[in-house]
């Protein structure tokens, strides 16, 4: 059986307990919202804790069942041939308790910044990126997450030089979080009229949105210009010119936005730079607990090439944890949860044995 922290569980149990109540009492809106949000997030832990409790207390029913002298031998049969599908059920719910109890990323709930750059290839690379773009539109819709384009440079034969979009709901960092990295593809362009592979390109970064009060940005700390969409910040998907490009001076990282209304880029300029400083500080952290960094799902090191997507074999290949699928055509439709859920169990894994020489 698995050791888990008793104290802890109960301690979970009569939160959540406390929480039912309150929130019943009806409390201001404003307290309402934040009880909801804990009340959600403890939900599946205080029911998963009740049904192992009450499993628990069914073993020990039939344990005593076993141990008294008086019992039938057609109940002692049947208590003994229950017995193992007990333990199996016991076990399950103490792995799913070890899971919920794991320490929790504080921006897992949150949404996120989408940033998708061509790399090596030239105008392929531009294409694929602009197919990996569309593959995580495909995802976000599935799953009802709500997705806004900030900026795109489009490449000379389609697709994007860059392409940075919000993606806006409930746990779209935990979902995408391991996605940034080095993504290649191999695949024969349609201008190649020998017919020979080519490899190119992209790299992805998934930032988690960040809040103003996770972020600081003093007014005297950034610049602000405008500019025409076409001019020096890149060609964007409006000619416009209420483009705003942001720079934060102390850092040097610079953001431009070029939608229609200059109040507009003005405002998502400053969340994608609240969102790449708190990238920033997440990384210097994780640097300094360095076996939070050893167990990231690959380095975490946007160079890092993670994946393939070989168009003639059909296949991709996730090389972080040896995953091959050889279902490219729908993983390019969006059907993305069987390399996500991978690549969180992975994680997971990781951290429970951590968790076990501790």
């Amino acid at each position: 059986m698995i050791n888990l922290p008793r104290d802890r569980m109960d301690q979970l149990v009569k939160r959540f307990d406390m929480l039912e109540a309150q929130m019943a009492a009806g409390p201001d809106p404003e307290a309402y919202v934040k009880m909801a949000s804990e009340y959600a997030e403890l939900e599946g832990m205080a029911r998963k804790v009740r049904e192992l409790r009450a499993t628990e207390r069914e073993r020990a029913d039939l344990e005593a069942l076993l141990a008294d002298r008086s019992t039938d031998p057609e109940m002692r049969a049947l208590a003994e041939e229950e017995l193992p599908a007990i333990d199996a059920r016991i076990e399950a719910l103490q792995k799913d308790m070890q899971i919920l109890l794991l320490p929790k990323d504080a921006a897992d709930e949150r949404s996120a910044i989408l940033e998708i750059r061509a790399g090596t290839g030239g105008d392929e690379a531009a294409l694929f990126a602009g197919d990996l773009f569309r593959m995580y539109e495909r995802y976000a819709a599935a799953k009802g997450w709500k997705v806004e384009l900030v900026s795109a440079s489009e490449g000379d034969a389609g697709g994007y030089k860059e392409i940075i979009a919000t993606i806006s709901g409930r746990g779209v960092f935990a979902h995408l979080k391991f996605e940034s990295g080095v993504h290649r593809v191999q695949r024969v362009p349609a201008t190649e009229a020998q017919g020979r592979i080519h490899t190119s390109a992209a790299t992805v970064a998934v930032l988690p949105e960040a809040e103003e009060v996770d972020i600081d940005i003093r007014p005297e700390d950034i610049r602000i210009d405008t500019m025409r969409a076409s001019g020096a910040g890149g060609q964007h998907v409006n000619t416009t010119d209420s483009a705003v490009r942001i720079t934060h001076l102390p850092t040097g990282i610079m953001v431009v936005s070029a939608e229609k209304s200059q109040h507009q880029n003005r405002a998502r300029a400053m969340q994608i730079l609240r969102a790449r400083l708190y990238d920033l500080e997440r990384t210097r952290l994780a640097e300094e607990r360095s076996e939070s960094r050893r167990l990231q799902v690959g380095s975490g090191d946007r160079s890092e090439r993670i994946r393939t997507y070989n168009f003639p074999q059909g296949r991709v290949t996730d090389h972080r944890i040896n995953l091959t699928l050889y279902k490219l055509d729908r993983v390019m439709e969006g059907e993305l949860d069987e390399i996500v859920d991978a690549l969180i169990a992975d994680h997971q894994s990781k951290l429970l044995a951590e968790a076990g020489t501790n």
